[in-house]
């Protein structure tokens, strides 16, 4: 079985946990649209919060057969791949003279809550892309740039889209997109880059007539490229930097195409995992300053077939610096 964040929002009563998953699925397309695999049971002695799963690294081709003779064999190739899930969220604590000061939109407890919640979703985003695991702590995940380095989707043409196109170079340009996105095995669900990046593939599309424009069920505009939604992946958490970063020297950057689906690039939780959590301050009880916390998971991101992800290293976005 499969949950997204709107799924686990139905299955909550409280307002608050509404709010809180709302805020996450407005702020992430990534969190908003990806599926869940809540599977990982932890439970029973000695257990752990490990996911193990079979990657497709080879497809197989086929061929015809002339009568009265054999088919040439021919297989498809996997390997076992294991991921770890973990929590990530953030505290923070308030002391309970401000917790009422300004208008409810913006007093010190909503603002902290927001201010988590959007820390909490550019660290997954980070981690999705960029993801390390951590041996000292035994934490985090490995991202996509590092699961496709070396692999047959990881494409390395050169492009530069420093400078603004004509028409015939903006076609040139988004020929090597399409060549691009040939890579994978079906459309992908979307292309993730940086403010830079998007901004580029926006005025590319433009020019060529493959840009277009919808609204989620927030409101919220969605671009897309002949179809494809153009996602940029923001900052890191408690940074400027942006997720998917720029070279300072080359000017040159990376973008990622992913196919969603349990059969591709998904999400991993817990059996009758709640995904994202809650505490609010609790000022009734005695103490001048009282914690609150945010906490998305434990979670972990999957790639069950190579070929339904692909990056794009080495677009030139900004020029050169000597």
């Amino acid at each position: 079985m499969a949950i997204t964040l709107a799924d686990a929002k139905l299955n909550t009563q409280d307002d608050v946990d509404l709010t809180v998953i709302d805020e996450f699925r407005k702020s992430s397309w990534l969190l908003d649209n990806m599926q869940f695999d809540d599977v990982v049971n932890p439970s029973g002695g000695g257990a752990t919060l490990t996911y193990g799963y079979t990657r497709l690294v080879t497809e197989r081709s086929a061929a015809f057969r002339p009568l009265n003779t054999e088919y040439g064999t021919e297989q498809a190739k996997r390997t076992r791949a294991t991921v770890d899930l973990s929590v990530m969220g953030g505290a923070f604590e308030i002391d309970r003279v401000l917790s009422n000061l300004g208008p409810a939109a913006s007093n010190e407890v909503t603002f902290q809550m927001n201010q988590t919640i959007k820390s909490a979703k550019a660290f997954f985003a980070d981690q999705a892309i960029n993801g390390t695991i951590n041996s000292s702590t035994s934490t985090g995940f490995e991202g996509l740039s590092k699961v496709l380095t070396g692999s047959g989707t990881e494409y390395k043409q050169g492009a530069d889209w420093s400078a603004p196109a004509n028409e015939s170079v903006a076609h040139n340009a988004l020929d090597a997109v399409d060549e691009f996105l040939g890579l994978l095995d079906d459309t992908p669900s979307a292309l993730l880059g940086n403010k830079k990046t998007i901004a580029r593939i926006r005025s590319l599309a433009r020019r060529a007539g493959y840009y277009s424009r919808s609204e989620n069920a927030f409101g919220q505009t969605i671009e897309s490229y002949n179809g494809i939604p153009l996602v940029d992946l923001g900052a890191k958490a408690g940074s400027a930097d942006p997720v998917i970063g720029i070279d300072s020297k080359t000017g040159a950057t990376d973008l990622y195409a992913v196919r969603l689906g349990l059969d591709a690039f998904h999400g991993v939780s817990t059996v009758g995992s709640n995904l994202v959590r809650q505490w609010l301050p609790d000022f009734s009880m005695a103490g001048a300053v009282k914690r609150g916390e945010v906490e998305l998971g434990p979670v972990a991101v999957a790639l069950k077939a190579t070929k339904s992800a692909a990056v794009w290293r080495g677009i030139k976005v900004n020029p050169a610096t000597p």
